[in-house]
């Protein structure tokens, strides 16, 4: 949006009719000036919603519905019965909100088809975006210390949560803060959505990764992070562009990140068995993550207190320490057999899975994401991501050898049974659909799936064999090779799409003359960024509860960039036999 569409959105917002009673009329007497029950409550709504930002732009949008005075009183009772129950019966608390939230609309981006593509671009171009990028990660980690990532709120939340899937959430997220959250920001959802506040705060944009444009983005740092920044870095120093000073400051960078990893975010856990396991937590404890004051506090009055470890972060930090060449002990334990634990069996979604969010997919062999700490806490409930069971894959195809995999039946099993999960998820075309992913986007599954492929194809023939007898992985690798090309690179994209595109295409062995599009898209995008890099920030991940809470920042985009180039660039060479 232009600066005249944003003032008319504003304007619209500011100056529309009433038409029912607002999202304050219904709280403020309920929680502005609380004197009983859970304080947080009443402290998230002052922070989050009722805050002077936003109180302007929703004060004059009201529902029709709570005209009627016994649906706002079944409202407010059950707000009621959220701040001052000792127990609340959260089916029972978020039924009236399940009720106003189905009468939303949402829905996933559809990009237009694309025109017909240009040329690729020749590789002194696509050179000249290479060493923009890695100069812009390693610039960034001169003048930090590290390479930020942003977290920014929508509070429009996410196209797939709807009345039953936060009541999902609100009966198997284990933290009274983080429910109270999910409470509310779906209730402010409903008024957001309905209002013309909507066109400001989720206006359109091009491709499918949505930009992070909100002005409040919560900078910090993450061993998830951390990880791929690793991997870009390496990317980097491995096409030969960088200079030698840049050579020796991507390897300390890289030497900084992988200790980032590995020490600064160690946490240890109980297995199954009772044995102390060391994983690593994505949000390590202050001042680690390198919030400001502000936010931290914020971070505190949102109710994400308590963070703890999980599968994915444990995964791709082993990864990138694995390909960095560290001899950290730490690696040598074998991974699977502590995922094991977290294993879903016996054909059912249940109990491990408390937030099924993506329930209509078989979850059988999927592995969950959340790991309680050593104190037994595990505030999110637990879910499961398809993404996430490709890191665990990809890591322990980097592992093979170190962990005796294929001497060792039960750890043989565990991957087999999460082969067969991604099988059927391909095979179901379920892979494609928003809905089937928690924490990321059907095109990011594509490329990270051409990431665990190259690490397949990496092992002996014989570890091949072992890992695949029936040949899942190339069956899927045709569903995703039949998507990316069919269908994300077939319409516009933004510089993300375009660059998660080229990550599948060059990992997965397409024609190079296949990345016309793609590349056309990154090198005509570039400068885009203005004075924070070549390019914007856009959706890496998110969070689908309590709201949909956004992942990226102009550094990772850098990162994918090099990354999907750096591929491109390679098999183009190969190509031209240079």
């Amino acid at each position: 949006m232009n600066f005249q569409q944003l003032a008319g959105a504003a304007y619209r917002a500011l100056t529309a009719r009433k038409d029912g009673p607002s999202l304050y009329d219904v709280c403020d007497p309920l929680l502005l000036n609380q004197t009983g029950g859970d304080p947080h409550l009443a402290k998230f709504y002052k922070t989050a919603l009722g805050n002077p930002a936003l109180r302007p732009l929703l004060r004059r949008t009201g529902l029709p519905e709570l005209r009627d005075e016994k649906r706002l009183q079944a409202l407010r009772e059950a707000i009621v019965r959220a701040r001052d129950d000792a127990e609340p019966d959260w089916a029972a608390v978020g039924a009236p909100v399940a009720e106003l939230l189905d009468t939303i609309e949402l829905k996933h981006p559809r990009p237009k088809a694309a025109a017909a593509p240009a040329p690729a671009p020749e590789l002194a171009e696509i050179e000249r975006v290479i060493r923009a990028c890695g100069t812009h990660l390693l610039r960034s980690f001169g003048n930090n210390g590290f390479i930020p990532t942003y977290a920014a709120f929508n509070l429009i939340g996410d196209a797939d949560l709807r009345g039953r899937e936060m009541l999902m959430a609100l009966t198997g997220l284990n933290s009274r803060g983080y429910k109270n959250s999910t409470l509310l920001f779906n209730l402010a959802r409903i008024f957001i959505a309905r209002s013309p506040a909507r066109a400001l705060i989720n206006p359109p944009w091009t491709g499918i990764a949505e930009p992070m444009w909100e002005p409040m983005q919560i900078r910090h740092r993450s061993a998830y992070y951390d990880a791929f920044f690793t991997e870009a870095l390496l990317s980097f120093v491995e096409t030969g562009l960088a200079s030698p000073d840049e050579t020796g400051a991507s390897r300390r960078a890289v030497a900084d990140m992988v200790d980032f990893c590995l020490t600064t975010s160690r946490e240890e856990v109980r297995s199954q068995d009772g044995s102390t396991v060391s994983v690593i937590t994505a949000l390590a404890p202050l001042p680690h993550p390198r919030f400001s004051k502000f936010f931290a506090q914020i971070k505190q009055d949102l109710g994400f207190g308590i963070y703890v470890p999980d599968c994915d972060t444990t995964a791709c930090a082993f990864s990138a320490a694995t390909q960095a060449g560290s001899t950290d002990p730490i690696l040598n334990q074998p991974l699977l057999d502590f995922y094991a634990g977290y294993q879903v069996g016996g054909g059912a979604n249940e109990p491990l899975v408390t937030v099924p969010l993506n329930d209509h997919i078989d979850y059988d062999g999927g592995v969950v994401t959340w790991i309680d700490n050593l104190r037994g806490e595990r505030p999110f409930g637990n879910d499961l991501d398809p993404t996430l069971n490709l890191d665990i894959l990809e890591v322990s195809f980097r592992n093979f050898a170190r962990w005796k995999i294929g001497e060792t039946p039960k750890r043989l099993d565990t991957i087999h049974r999460i082969i067969g999960f991604q099988k059927r998820l391909a095979a179901s075309g379920a892979f494609t659909n928003p809905r089937s992913h928690i924490y990321y986007l059907p095109e990011l599954y594509c490329a990270y799936f051409g990431r665990c492929y190259a690490a397949f194809l990496a092992l002996p023939p014989a570890a091949q064999t072992a890992v695949d007898p029936d040949g899942a992985f190339d069956f899927i690798r045709g569903k995703v090779l039949a998507y990316v090309q069919g269908e994300l690179i077939a319409g516009e994209m933004n510089a993300f799409d375009a660059a998660l595109a080229l990550i599948a295409l060059g990992h997965l062995g397409a024609e190079p003359a296949t990345f016309a599009p793609a590349l056309h898209c990154i090198v005509t995008h570039l400068g885009e960024g203005g004075r924070h890099g070549p390019y914007k920030a856009y959706e890496w991940n998110k969070m689908k509860t309590p709201t949909r809470i956004l992942v990226g920042g102009p550094e990772v985009t850098s990162a994918f960039v090099l990354m999907g180039l750096s591929l491109a660039r390679r098999a183009m060479m190969q190509g031209k036999g240079r």
